[in-house]
């Protein structure tokens, strides 16, 4: 679809300049595909003048990604098990645990400089809070309970982990984001541990919204409550909301192997 502005619900450009969020709304993306666009994508914003504030909503193949507190004993599932379900398992460069990823699922990944965002440039714990304050709406938004706990990072519902949080921060640009359980198949789900045993008294292992809710949720409108929520919380003054991704995939495809410096 074409570009498309939309003002943040009556907010008001903030002083400073504050640039617009630009979204992508994409589809099905691979591991090594995703990580060289996030790579790229984090260096553009990070030059002067360079990419605006870039929010990606898109689906990652199926698989199991580790982040930098998790570990393979996350994964309640044998090596030929994996393979007989052509899952692949990937130690990445962001925070937070074990995740699943099957259709279903919201990827949301917000690139971005902290000053972009409001933020000083070592304002990571802010920001973070910020994050799951905007995912925490969206879900409430679409009728569906969730909470926050202080012992872990996540949106938590009756079900399990709505949402799993994993951000990294490389030269002051926050990278990846969160990972919204709206309608996936949750047997895989609940074989792997995604928030650790020793952070949280409630549930280990991911839900979704419709398991919550008991009631059909279209993916159109969980992608519209993120991004109105992301929007409205981090004070953008309006969005473009585009289709497709930001680069093309085929120069997103497997390159420089992602580094980070520090994740939240």
């Amino acid at each position: 679809m074409d570009a498309i502005e939309r003002t943040s619900h009556g907010r008001e450009p903030q002083a400073g300049g504050r640039r617009p969020l630009s979204v992508w709304l994409a589809g099905r993306i691979g591991l090594d595909a995703y990580a060289s666009m996030a790579e790229r994508l984090a260096w553009d914003v990070s030059e002067p003048g360079g990419r605006p504030p870039t929010l990606v909503l898109c689906d990652l193949e199926p698989s199991i990604t580790i982040g930098r507190i998790g570990s393979r004993m996350d994964v309640d599932l044998a090596d030929d098990d994996l393979r007989s379900r052509g899952l692949g398992v990937r130690f990445v460069g962001r925070g937070g645990g074990a995740v699943p990823h099957a259709p279903g699922q919201v990827c949301i990944a917000l690139f971005a400089t902290l000053a972009d965002l409001g933020f000083g440039h070592h304002d990571v714990g802010p920001y973070l809070e910020r994050l799951e304050a905007a995912v925490e709406a969206a879900i409430r938004g679409l009728r569906c309970g969730a909470a926050r706990d202080s012992r872990a990072h996540g949106i938590f519902g009756r079900t399990g982990l709505l949402a799993a949080i994993g951000v990294a921060v490389r030269r002051g640009v926050v990278c990846h984001g969160a990972f919204l359980n709206v309608h996936p198949a949750l047997e895989l789900f609940q074989r792997v541990r995604s928030v650790p045993l020793a952070s949280a008294a409630g549930p280990h292992t991911m839900g979704s919204i419709e398991a919550d809710v008991q009631r059909k949720v279209r993916m159109q409108d969980a992608r519209s409550a993120i991004v109105q929520h992301v929007v409205d919380t981090f004070a953008f003054p309006r969005s473009h909301i585009q289709s497709g991704f930001p680069l093309p995939i085929r120069e997103a495809g497997p390159g420089r192997e992602e580094v980070v410096s520090r994740v939240g």
